[in-house]
């Protein structure tokens, strides 16, 4: 008779590894953490936006209000044009709470400690090689020699997971988006107008560029069309300094603080992001007794402001099928559950990196278009996705 499961296996220790093992915990399920890398994640990655429904999930789990007091209030995104003209404005719904702007090195280092005070072991310096199925077991072998069996093993590994490669070989590799990312943190935010919890993001002549005054520093990332994708390795190899003049020159002729922004930053403190990539659809999430949630599943790009958020999301709904089903019906209702939400957001932002990539005419065409069709789009259709909540106490049957 099958039973359900006690024990699991998750496979990265990111942002979504300590999540998906708190969550399993909270589902009566004992969880363990490997994380390739020999030491922790902190000081890396630059900002990252979580969404009312991503702070949802992370309440059903008792870490919402942790979280919360990390970042600052994204109380709406302004869209301008190059030369400063307002094309929309998209604000929270009055109901909802706005968006938060974090750090993700605050954020991860929240929840590892978090997910550590609750008792849940993290090990480091375990990169998968391998896995073995057994009668109702699952054991990984990592590429130290060592071992770890459980009942289920959770690819929590990103983008660019091992466990999805182990489910399907011939699964899809992520997709470039034409664009490479950089940022930085600005202590001279003074030189800038207070954003008044807005950000303000700009299509500008030859980049995509952000920006949001938050506790006295300027938050700004630039998105800069680029016709390969540059793995961050490769990024860093041609030198920040390199990067920065690139990046005034992209910026030069837009009516922005960018170009005094990138020319004040040190070289030092920029932070390369890598490329703006997204998954294409992952047709299998599970095999036996592996399963993938996060972006080792679904991969939006950073555009759609969701990744977090579905990253979350996924991994408390895969607790919760995994408590009130057994195995196979648990990870069928997973996916029944989780596919068709996260392929529509991942759709969306496919479209608007097209438009932060779009040449001359495009430009044009985007700019007289868009205010014309966010007056005419259905405010309620695209407040949907942030309103999406997680019962944890219903069934997940």
């Amino acid at each position: 008779m099958a039973t359900k499961i006690t024990t699991a296996l998750v496979i990265g220790g990111g942002l979504a590894g300590p999540v998906t093992a708190m969550a399993l915990q909270q589902a009566g399920i004992e969880a363990t953490v490997y994380e390739a890398y020999e030491g922790t994640a902190e000081g890396v990655g630059a900002a990252l936006g979580l969404a009312p429904n991503g702070l949802a999930a992370l309440d059903v789990i008792g870490v919402g209000d942790l979280v919360r007091r990390l970042g600052d209030p994204m109380n709406a995104i302004v869209l301008q044009s190059w030369n400063g003209r307002r094309l929309a404005e998209i604000g929270s719904p009055g109901t909802l709470e706005p968006t938060r702007l974090v750090m993700r090195s605050d954020l991860y280092r929240a929840l590892y400690g978090e997910a550590r005070r609750r008792g849940i072991r993290i090990e480091h310096g375990k990169r998968l090689t391998g896995v073995e199925e057994g009668e109702g077991t699952v054991t990984a072998g990592f590429a130290d020699g060592t071992t770890a069996t459980g009942e289920l093993l959770v690819g929590a590994d990103g983008i660019r997971s091992t466990v999805r490669t182990l489910i399907d070989p011939a699964a899809p590799q992520p997709r470039y988006a034409g664009l490479q990312g950089f940022g930085a943190v600005s202590a001279e935010a003074g030189l800038v107008p207070d954003t008044g919890g807005k950000m303000f993001m700009t299509f500008g002549k030859r980049a995509f560029f952000g920006l949001q005054v938050i506790g006295g520093n300027a938050v700004w990332f630039v998105n800069l069309p680029h016709p390969e994708p540059l793995t961050q390795a490769e990024a860093v190899s041609r030198g920040a300094v390199r990067w920065l003049e690139v990046l005034a020159e992209a910026c030069a002729d837009d009516r922005t603080p960018a170009l005094d922004l990138i020319r004040r930053t040190d070289p030092a403190e920029l932070l390369m992001t890598g490329p703006m990539e997204n998954m294409p659809r992952v047709p299998h999430w599970s095999r036996g007794r592996m399963v993938l949630t996060g972006d080792a599943a679904h991969a939006p790009s950073s555009s759609s402001g969701q990744g977090a958020s579905l990253a979350i999301e996924s991994s408390v709904e895969l607790a919760r099928c995994l408590r009130d089903l057994t195995l196979p019906q648990a990870l069928d209702r997973y996916q029944e559950l989780r596919r068709p939400r996260v392929e529509q957001i991942i759709k969306q932002a496919e479209r608007t990196n097209s438009n932060k990539a779009a040449g001359p005419v495009g430009r044009v065409l985007r700019d007289a278009l868009m205010p014309v069709a966010m007056k005419l789009m259905n405010q309620e259709k695209l407040s949907r996705p942030l309103r999406h909540r997680i019962d944890w106490d219903e069934p997940a049957i």
